[in-house]
């Protein structure tokens, strides 16, 4: 059974914001919090997972990302609006 690819975007405590890509949200938000997932989060330690979509595989995973990296702030801003992970209560 394939594997659903999620790309996703987490909110730094700087503001700043952090696109990856992962087939378990959980898990990768996790390591992102204690430190063991990307060398950017290590510095840049995370507030909250803003957004995820689904992909039909790691390689339309990673052209997402490649997408949404090249846009400005306020356009991912708008992907976040529009991909948006509901808060926990």
């Amino acid at each position: 059974m394939a594997k659903t690819w999620f790309v996703y975007i987490v909110e730094c405590m700087d503001g700043s914001l952090y696109t990856g890509i992962t087939v378990d949200l959980a898990a990768r938000f996790e390591a992102h919090r204690s430190g063991r997932g990307a060398r950017y989060m290590r510095a840049h330690p995370p507030r909250r997972l803003l957004a995820a979509e689904a992909c039909a595989d790691r390689s339309a995973a990673s052209r997402a990302e490649y997408h949404i990296k090249q846009l400005a702030l306020a356009e991912k801003r708008n992907w976040v609006q529009r991909h948006a992970i509901p808060a926990a209560p």
